[in-house]
């Protein structure tokens, strides 16, 4: 899969991600203002989701719910990660093994934790309002 879109294709784009994906677990590889919050607050939101959606950056991981109270989505951000132990000392396992979906922003710093049935995702920065997305 290749799409290239601006930000006002951004619900097509995740609602394409989302019908074409083979897993739960999603990966995010990107450049820094490259988008990957603003998707994945777009993919929580097709997935029914009502909470506001933020970078956790500080916080390494936000989770979502729909309107119903259930659990829909975690958001983890390994930016400040200084390495994977980090990871599994917060829990990352447990997340794992949950039935939500697993969006991850900068997932290079956890290589050898990340799942093996995963949709890996690559954005790219066209210009200062096209990107390109595409599975790797």
């Amino acid at each position: 899969m290749e799409l290239v879109y601006a930000e006002n294709d951004i619900q097509n784009v995740a609602k394409i991600i989302l019908e074409n994906s083979h897993s739960k677990f999603f990966a995010f590889y990107a450049p820094m203002g490259a988008g990957k919050t603003t998707l994945i607050k777009t993919l929580v939101k097709e997935l029914g989701g009502v909470d506001e959606v933020s970078s956790p950056t500080f916080g390494l991981v936000n989770e979502y719910a729909d309107r119903e109270g259930n659990l829909i989505a975690y958001h983890f951000d390994f930016y400040r990660l200084e390495d994977e132990m980090e990871a599994l000392d917060f829990g990352l396992e447990d997340y794992f093994n949950t039935d939500a979906y697993i969006f991850m922003e900068w997932p290079e710093k956890i290589p050898s934790l990340l799942p093996e049935n995963l949709v890996t995702l690559k954005i790219e920065i066209l210009d200062s309002t096209t990107r390109r997305i595409s599975t790797i």
